[in-house]
């Protein structure tokens, strides 16, 4: 009798402790790749309650592991670094998996970039989506290989950006077009909802992104993740053509408080860019010869860069030397830009352009499409 007592005291216990096992979500990494050795390092990026973390770990005999809590189950990034110097070192390979409960094993006969993740059913299913992108991955690879062996002089040529421009938006099409079947075929999976995100890309369509996100099931809708994703849709929504542009208040190169409402009555293009972001920089010279052009006709533009704390210097010196003479505000928070974050901006260069009565009438105007689009509002 006190056998069985035992029995039911015993199985009760193992069930309690499943049970807050799960309430927990604690989750065990181990990993094995290749015979890398010390000084090589493993870090692991996730959000906790507190915030994103970054744990790191000593790589020895191609050994590491990693364990803790998350409050739900959720997406993060293993980087793997042979060097140990951090992860925005060229020598970081980055992987992705999913933090929930049990055992995660990342395994690699040779290196980081061959490694498979396995464990649970959300790595499982990203297994599964990584299997099916692989062809696109290989296209990727091979079109960062080209770019890397071509010479300065090559990659200066108009040829060569068409070249890299069309396999990219070729490459793009393909990505969307597996994310898509993926999400259709698991609409239970919280996988689904990172893959949307991909799908999204820089320039999301927010009316076709909130139909997909519909479809996905409610337990994915109603998880953190989807709550956090159900409202960036809804300020996407906010930035549409012909909504009325969210107004904000920021510093401008002296400090000066400066409105979005202060402009009202005028066309203001709202520019998106940075002094370390190659693609904006070379745009610059589009929306200097459009503002000089009809800045006495009712246009202007309030450039919003995202520099960061430390890099003034740096966001004044572009100013001067791109000839930016009009209106330039930030907060100097990167990617955190408040304004940045009101509009979505997912990638720079990104621009809004918005009419007297405070409306966006277009978005993502560069080069000729600017001038096209000024022309035909300014009949000049």
């Amino acid at each position: 009798m006190k056998y069985i007592r035992f029995l039911m005291i015993a199985a009760v216990a193992s069930i309690y402790s499943q049970m807050l096992y799960a309430q927990a979500n604690t989750y065990f990494i181990n990993g094995k790749i290749g015979e890398l050795n010390t000084p090589a390092k493993a870090y692991l990026n996730y959000k906790s309650a507190a915030g994103w973390q970054m744990d790191s770990t000593l790589i020895k005999q191609g050994k590491f592991s990693f364990s803790g809590t998350v409050p739900e189950d959720q997406q993060a990034t293993l980087f793997v670094n042979k060097s140990g110097d951090g992860v925005r070192s060229i020598n970081t390979v980055s992987i992705i998996l999913y933090l929930e409960p049990g055992n995660i094993d990342v395994n690699s006969p040779d290196s980081a970039s061959n490694s498979l993740v396995s464990g649970g059913p959300l790595n499982t299913d990203n297994a599964r989506l990584n299997t099916l992108m692989s062809t696109v991955n290989k296209k990727v690879n091979m079109m960062i290989s080209d770019y890397r062996k071509a010479t300065k002089e090559r990659k200066a040529t108009r040829e060569f950006k068409d070249k890299m421009e069309k396999t990219r938006d070729s490459i793009i099409s393909e990505q969307n077009s597996v994310n898509y079947s993926f999400i259709k075929d698991n609409p239970n999976s919280l996988v689904s909802l990172f893959a949307l995100q991909n799908y999204a890309g820089s320039f999301p369509d927010v009316n076709q992104l909130e139909t997909i996100f519909n479809s996905l099931s409610k337990k994915v809708q109603s998880s953190k993740p989807g709550k956090d994703y159900a409202a960036e849709i809804a300020r996407m929504k906010t930035t549409q053509i012909g909504a009325i542009a969210p107004d904000f208040t920021q510093a401008d190169t002296s400090g000066k408080a400066v409105s979005l409402h202060d402009f009202k009555g005028k066309y203001v293009l709202l520019d998106f860019w940075a002094s370390w972001c190659g693609p904006c920089r070379a745009e610059n010279p589009n929306v200097v010869a459009a503002y000089n052009k009809y800045k006495g006709s009712g246009f202007t533009v309030v450039g919003i860069s995202l520099d960061q704390q430390g890099a003034k210097d740096k966001w004044l010196g572009a100013i001067h030397n791109d000839h930016l003479t009009w209106t330039q505000l930030s907060d100097l928070k990167s990617w955190k830009n408040q304004v940045a974050l009101l509009y979505s901006i997912q990638a720079i260069p990104q621009n809004f352009l918005i009419d007297p009565d405070g409306k966006i009438v277009a978005k993502d105007l560069r080069g000729q499409d600017l001038t096209n689009k000024l022309q035909e509002i300014f009949k000049k």
